[in-house]
């Protein structure tokens, strides 16, 4: 009896050590992969002279490095694809290669904040989602559309977008200043 319990233990032993090394052997594995961070005196001690290595392969580089550098963000670095990253690309309407200005506003993400009666015609207050306020005058081109009319409760613009095919498409789409009840603002 107290040889199968002994006989029993040392095979536990031997299962959790061998799942141990496995872990570590892996982790040896990847430190290997991904270059290891090093102080800034320590980088420029360890590059070495374009004349001392000129066929140096380029080093792999680490999950961070690549999200940083603005690579594709769907490959680890064993090559396989993440699972949980959707694989239709979603635009939100916002971007970087907006143009500045009143050109950049996108009818979808604006929001009426007011308007102003002038001598000159009325006058729009926009803001945009990152709270930048912009004044527009009807005829006002903006990304996807234009203003077509200011009244005193809201703004009617004419949207220019594309459905699923490719075919453009244009709608009137108004905003008011207090949106009624069903009413997206």
């Amino acid at each position: 009896m107290n040889f199968a319990k002994s006989c029993a233990k040392l095979i536990g032993i031997l299962v959790i050590s061998a799942g141990l090394s496995t872990g570590v052997w892996a982790q040896a594995k990847m430190a290997k992969k991904s270059p290891r961070k090093l102080a800034p005196k320590a980088q420029a001690a360890a590059k070495p002279s374009p004349a001392a290595a000129p066929a140096a392969a380029p080093a792999p580089s680490s999950p961070a490095a690549d999200a940083s550098a603005g690579a594709d963000k769907t490959i680890s670095v064993e090559g396989k694809r993440d699972p949980f990253v959707s694989l239709i690309n979603v635009s939100t309407g916002k971007g970087a290669n907006l143009p500045p200005g009143k050109a950049g506003l996108v009818v979808a993400t604006v929001h009426v904040d007011g308007t102003v009666q002038s001598q000159g015609g009325m006058i729009a207050v926009l803001s945009n989602p990152d709270q930048r306020v912009y004044f527009v005058r009807e005829g006002d081109k903006l990304y996807d559309g234009d203003v077509e009319k200011i009244t005193l409760d809201g703004v009617t613009f004419q949207e220019d977008s594309k459905d699923a095919f490719g075919k453009p498409i244009e709608r009137v789409v108004t905003k008011r200043i207090y949106a009624s009840a069903g009413e997206q603002q």
